[in-house]
């Protein structure tokens, strides 16, 4: 059995160098392993499960707002574990983020490229256009896919408006195809792995509306058209009990014993809205659990993790 090499923390610039392996990664933080497939440490209340039925039932996006860390993108894993529903496939937005990248893209330098080096012969263009997230949403399949579009407070100001459009029509066109007046179907990839799926005409009408979750921070207003075409939900604020759960669920009931002050300490803080996040509270736990620290560093390492999330004054 070959020894493994001692944990070693850094020690500040005047310690030896070490080539001594750092700690160990929290659980959350470990990317080389497959997707579980056992439910997570998430935990729903009946209004939640309520919100989520009613979304599924009237096929209507779901809109989850509250704080950062409060399990708004863990709840759709939830449901589409349970339901079947394949992986969650997920739209990030960004303030460049636009209905028609996340419907499809198409690769028209790409393929000019190819025509070039193929001295001007014929490239299929299936093979250069993909699905984006929302496109492969809307394939028509027996069961819904899972949608999640993250922060969508952080998109243009007429994103909401151009995406009721999508949700309101149930399909999309991809308009390099249809001009081509074909019937013959080309294969497009899917957002999410190297599956194709044929599309005749460059028409994509749905046939199960997807289970679609938004998330929002709270930082914009949305529109009322947008707001009564969804089913709205916020996240319920996590007491000391709470927490601990979550903190047993990830670290165990030792962990969770050991730090009953810093769930308190995280619970005063995030009295004023926004100022924690519930991330913020396991990597507290963690540190302090992981490296036994005496009660100085302690107190150090829960006021360095659990700082306000405010950016600082220049």
């Amino acid at each position: 059995m070959t020894e493994q090499s001692p944990m070693r923390r850094y020690a500040g610039s005047d310690a030896a160098p070490s080539t001594d392996t750092i700690p160990p990664a929290p659980p959350w933080r470990v990317f080389d392993r497959p997707a579980a497939s056992e439910p997570g440490p998430f935990r729903t209340t009946g209004a939640m499960v309520d919100a989520v039925n009613a979304a599924l039932t009237l096929r209507r996006p779901l809109l989850l707002t509250g704080p950062p860390g409060s399990g708004k993108s863990s709840l759709i894993e939830s449901v589409a574990r349970q339901l079947d529903l394949g992986p969650v496939l997920r739209w990030p937005i960004t303030s460049r983020s636009t209905v028609d990248d996340a419907l499809y893209r198409y690769d028209a330098l790409g393929r000019l490229h190819a025509q070039r080096l193929a001295d001007g012969g014929p490239t299929e263009i299936g093979d250069y256009l993909r699905l984006g997230p929302l496109g492969t949403a809307l394939l028509p399949r027996s069961r819904p896919r899972a949608l999640l579009i993250d922060e969508i407070d952080k998109g243009d100001i007429d994103l909401p408006d151009d995406l009721l459009n999508v949700f309101e029509r149930g399909e999309f066109e991809i308009e390099e195809l249809a001009r081509l007046k074909s019937r013959s179907p080309f294969d497009i990839q899917h957002a999410d792995s190297t599956e194709h799926s044929p599309i005749i005409a460059g028409r994509v009408v749905c046939q199960e509306f997807p289970f679609v979750v938004l998330t929002s921070n709270g930082e914009r207003e949305f529109p009322p058209a947008f707001l009564r075409r969804c089913i709205r939900f916020r996240m319920p604020d996590l007491g000391e009990q709470e927490l601990a759960a979550i903190v047993t669920a990830h670290l165990g009931a030792a962990a969770a014993g050991a730090a009953t002050d810093v769930i308190k300490a995280f619970v005063q803080r995030s009295k004023n809205p926004g100022a924690v996040a519930t991330d913020q509270l396991m990597n507290a736990i963690y540190l302090v659990t992981a490296q036994a620290p005496d009660a100085q560093e302690r107190q150090r390492i829960v006021d360095l993790v659990l700082a306000e999330l405010k950016s600082e004054s220049a």
